[in-house]
Parts: structure tokens; sequence; C-alpha cells
């Protein structure tokens, strides 16, 4: 049963954070929604701030599985990196990435969920590395970081203008990139 009130704290918090903000939450607010006592919201989490590094923990791991599917089933290459996020940008439920969001309400870059949601972005940066060599791009991990701005700025884009738009336009830039 403690693990499953684990499991509760963090799918709230998931839930949560994501559509209302992390400091727009409150331990009482994810108690209440989670159906978990305030003690016991304590035995598995020394802080919001340990439940924040929990959750974009479990993000991560999510948003690189889901995204190594979706670009797999897309044929395999780099460019269906951005394919796969107009899918995801077409969501009712979209709010911005995760990390992004995070890093904009935790600014202090020492803070643990700032660097939890940093490095999510370089482990995301490592698998566009992957795709780019395996595709035979010269300039692989370069080319990696610059894809990586435009997955970044094509999500805060997508947020603003509420269209899958923001990705096509990243793809037919990133297609420019390549071995140009």
């Amino acid at each position: 049963m403690a693990t499953r009130a684990r499991e509760r704290l963090v799918e709230a918090a998931e839930q949560l954070f994501y559509t209302e903000g992390i400091r727009a939450v409150g331990v009482e607010r994810l108690v209440a929604v989670s159906g978990v006592g305030r003690a016991s919201f304590y035995r598995h989490f020394s802080s919001k701030d340990d439940l924040v590094v929990t959750m974009l923990r479990g993000y991560d791991e999510r948003f690189r599985s889901w995204l190594a599917e979706a670009v797999e089933a897309r044929g395999g290459g780099p460019l269906a990196v951005f394919d796969a996020l107009a899918d995801r940008f077409e969501a009712a439920d979209f709010r911005g990435c995760a990390s992004i969001n995070t890093m904009v309400e935790m600014a202090d870059v020492d803070s643990a969920a700032h660097r939890v949601a940093a490095e999510h972005k370089e482990k995301v940066i490592d698998y566009l590395d992957e795709l780019l060599a395996a595709a035979g791009q010269a300039r692989h991990r370069e080319l990696a970081e610059q894809f990586m701005l435009l997955v970044d700025g094509a999500n805060v884009t997508a947020l603003r203008e509420r269209t899958a738009e923001p990705a096509r336009r990243a793809r037919s830039i990133a297609e420019s990139l390549m071995d140009s």
C-alpha cells in the first residue's frame, strides 16, 4: 500500500505541475488530489522539491521512450523527430515541455529540479546525435545541438500558437541544416 501512495503522489504531481505549474500547486493540493495523507507525503518525499525531481525523472524516461518509438514508427530518420512533435503539439492537453516549464519556474541553475530538467535536454541531444550519426551526418553532434534548439523553439512556439505548424517549420529548417 505504501508504494501505491507514492505512485499516487507522483501521478498527481505530474498532472498538476504540468497543467497548472509547480509553484502554483502546494503540498495540500497534492495531498488532496492524490488522496494520500500529509504524513504519508513526507514519508515518501522530504519536500515538494524532492517530488518535483522524482516527477521529472519519470517524465524524462517516458518522453524519451515515446520519442524513440514515435521516430521508429516514422522510419527512424532524424527528421521524424519533428513529425512526432507535430502530433504531440496537436494534443488537447499539450502545455509545452515539462523540462522547459520547470527551468522557467525553477530558474536557479543549482536547484535539483533545474539540473534534472537540464539533464533531460542533454539526454535528448544524445539521442538526436545517435540518429544523426546513424544517418551519416558528418557534424552529427553539432547538428544534434542545433536540432535541440529547433525542438525547444518549436515547443514554445506551439504553446503560443496552439498549432503543430512550428514542428513543421522546425523540420524544414532542420532539413536544410543536414549536410549543408
